[in-house]
């Protein structure tokens, strides 16, 4: 096998060309470069292929092909509409007929408030072959699951995006606060005192500390809410607010799923907002299938604004 390492594949691009014209100027002319550079080349390309390859034609005007440079013409050719293909060449993606497996890494709120829209999306545009692998973040490790592949879309709040990977903002949320329908509160509006006075059910990660992002809003307002449980999970709170006279603030999108059985209520003081992204190793950026997956996942969201 030849050893291509110190070839310049260019070379081969002005042999073609000076085969082509069999004239040094008009080539150079071509290939846009100067003619005592290409006549540097052409001595290169006579080292490397050992023969004259052109030599001056018996009138004296131009230069003719040696034989071994002939049989080359058609090979060159060839080579070279193969790479050009090769380069040009665009990975293509077609959600009904290829297969492979989503790896989406997401938070516990997330899961609800985007991996839900995702899944009931790709139901309605992707093929069997398509699959959807939901799972917990591991914060310690995003960085380097996305660097190996394990896998494909990180998902959650701006602070958990790593810094050294491509990302997008998928959407700004509000809190609102729910009850379940009949709640001997009654529907009337909130004020801030009610509202503290509640019982509540929270999301505790750890199942310990009850201080989230409302409470230390609450805390720099003046006021604390009373806090009868807290889960582990998003997905619990409609189910135990529906059945108990507790309520939970969820994000508004997560509330609107819940509007059969749960009354939503706006909270009596400004909600502090918060964000979800979608994060990518730079290397899949450009990959067809994820690209699709990622307008997949923002066009589910923008359908439900």
């Amino acid at each position: 096998m030849v050893d291509l390492k110190g070839v310049d594949l260019n070379l081969l691009v002005s042999l073609s060309v000076l085969l082509d014209e069999g004239n040094v100027t008009r080539a150079a002319a071509r290939l846009h470069v100067g003619q005592p550079a290409l006549s540097a080349q052409l001595a290169r390309l006579r080292r490397l292929f050992d023969d004259p390859l052109l030599v001056p034609a018996p009138g004296g005007r131009g230069m003719v092909a040696t034989p071994r440079a002939q049989a080359l013409i058609e090979p060159l050719h060839e080579a070279l509409r193969g790479l050009e293909q090769l380069v040009r060449q665009r990975p293509d993606f077609d959600p009904h007929r290829d297969e492979r497996v989503f790896q989406v890494a997401e938070t516990d709120n997330a899961s609800v408030i985007v991996g839900l829209p995702l899944i009931e999306a790709m139901a309605r545009q992707a093929g069997p072959g398509l699959r959807l692998a939901l799972r917990a973040p591991d914060a310690s490790e995003a960085i380097a699951q996305l660097e190996r592949g394990d896998i494909d879309l990180l998902i959650g709040t701006g602070d958990r995006v790593p810094g050294a990977m491509r990302s997008r903002q998928l959407l700004t949320e509000r809190f609102v606060l729910v009850q379940r329908r009949g709640h001997p509160r009654g529907s009337g509006p909130l004020d801030p005192e009610t509202y503290c006075r509640l019982t509540h059910v929270v999301v505790s990660a750890t199942g310990g500390s009850h201080i989230g992002l409302l409470d230390a809003h609450l805390a720099g307002l003046g006021r604390r809410r009373e806090i009868a449980l807290s889960v582990q999970h998003f997905t619990l709170l409609p189910e135990i607010v529906r059945v108990t006279d507790h309520v939970a603030t969820l994000p508004s999108r997560l509330a609107e799923r819940h509007a059969a059985t749960l009354e939503p209520f706006e909270l009596p003081f400004a909600s502090p907002l918060f964000s979800l992204h979608a994060a990518w190793h730079p290397r899949q950026h450009a990959d067809p299938a994820l690209r699709w997956l990622r307008q997949l996942l923002v066009d589910a969201l923008a359908a439900q604004t």
